[in-house]
């Protein structure tokens, strides 16, 4: 039997959780019961920190527009001025999408949802009873545009705090606790908050035992220094994962990281859309899943096969299968059928699926 750890912080002991197993919304589960993870979606979800009203008249028309066949090809261009492709508030709508993975083979997926875009606990049970999914929550701070009026007030050990409670307690008073501490957001290039948020999210998961998960800047040098940033805060690299790794598009970027230990994320399978730019003024470039796919190929050639994990970053209407996207279920559906065609072994596969996932979501 797992013998639970416990730390003295301000006098009161707090749990550091069940080391050794993977906590879902639902409770722990023995990390053999994980099997196929995806370890970065999004099933509820607010990204209306990033509206801004634009200054043309043509395109506020997109503002309240609904997401239809009429505009869907026209929508990257607009898509964050778009309020309804921004949320995923329906539960029912995150059932019928989700069970398509389900369905697909999937077992188990972490919402990445953190706090500033609407992370919802009790709804993620609901889906997780709704589905039979094992669903991970996510902790810690979104991007800088989602923060709290007040971060510049807080200090590193209140968002300490804060985290580890989501960790050990649970969410507010719904008892749902979190399994990964993440999506913890980024922009580039870093600001003390942001890498206050860093180093707190850092304390948290040494306290706590759970994993941390990244969303970088989408700049080259962005990984590298906020894993520098997570190293120097005392952070085991083998407890992080490095996400959206598919927007960095120097692989010697990537390597320098691989080599430190963390794990590699390219969760944006199915986003092939050329029509989008930035991001919050951010500029992107996206790569198709035939150039993931090569990528995957160079770091397993480098060694690296055990650091894999892949996944959608289902996020609004438009990743969805009903507003012509490609769902939860694109990887297991498409791509992993065409990377055995291109001589990825079996084992490879598992790695990446199964294995890799397990390994990192399970508490230390």
């Amino acid at each position: 039997m797992t013998t639970r750890k416990t730390t003295e912080r301000r006098g009161a002991k707090v749990s550091r959780g069940a080391s050794g197993k993977i906590q879902t919304v639902l409770g722990p589960i023995e990390p053999e019961q994980l099997g196929i993870t995806q370890t970065h979606e999004h099933l509820l979800i607010d990204l209306m920190c990033y509206f801004q009203m634009p200054e043309e008249a043509s395109s506020r028309w997109y503002v309240d527009a609904p997401v239809t066949m009429d505009i869907l090809g026209n929508m990257a261009k607009h898509s964050l001025y778009n309020r309804h492709n921004a949320q995923l508030l329906d539960e029912r709508f995150a059932i019928e999408e989700v069970l398509k993975y389900k369905y697909a083979g999937g077992n188990s997926l972490v919402d990445a949802t953190s706090i500033g875009i609407a992370r919802d606990p009790l709804a993620l049970t609901r889906i997780a009873r709704a589905t039979g999914l094992n669903i991970i929550m996510g902790a810690s701070h979104y991007v800088p545009v989602s923060y709290p009026a007040d971060m510049d007030r807080r200090t590193e050990q209140q968002i300490a705090d804060q985290i580890i409670r989501d960790v050990t307690v649970g969410v507010g008073d719904s008892g749902v606790k979190a399994g990964v501490i993440g999506e913890v957001g980024n922009f580039w290039p870093t600001t003390e908050n942001t890498r206050k948020v860093l180093r707190a999210s850092a304390h948290a998961a040494q306290e706590t035992g759970a994993p941390i998960l990244i969303h970088p800047g989408f700049h080259n040098d962005s990984p590298g220094h906020i894993v520098n940033d997570l190293l120097e805060a005392g952070m085991d690299p083998k407890r992080v994962i490095v996400g959206h790794l598919d927007l960095i598009s120097d692989m010697n970027a990537v390597r320098e990281i691989a080599e430190q230990g963390v794990m590699l994320e390219y969760d944006r399978f199915g986003w092939e859309d050329t029509m989008w730019g930035d991001i919050a003024g951010q500029t992107i470039t996206i790569p198709s899943d035939v150039e993931r796919m090569q990528r995957f190929e160079q770091i397993i050639e480098w060694g690296f096969g055990d650091r894999l994990l892949m996944s959608h970053d289902v996020c609004l209407k438009t990743d969805n299968t009903r507003y012509g996207g490609k769902g939860y279920a694109h990887i297991l559906e498409n791509i992993v059928p065409r990377m055995r065609k291109r001589g990825f072994t079996e084992k490879q596969i598992q790695a990446i699926l199964v294995d890799n996932p397990r390994k990192i979501l399970t508490f230390k």
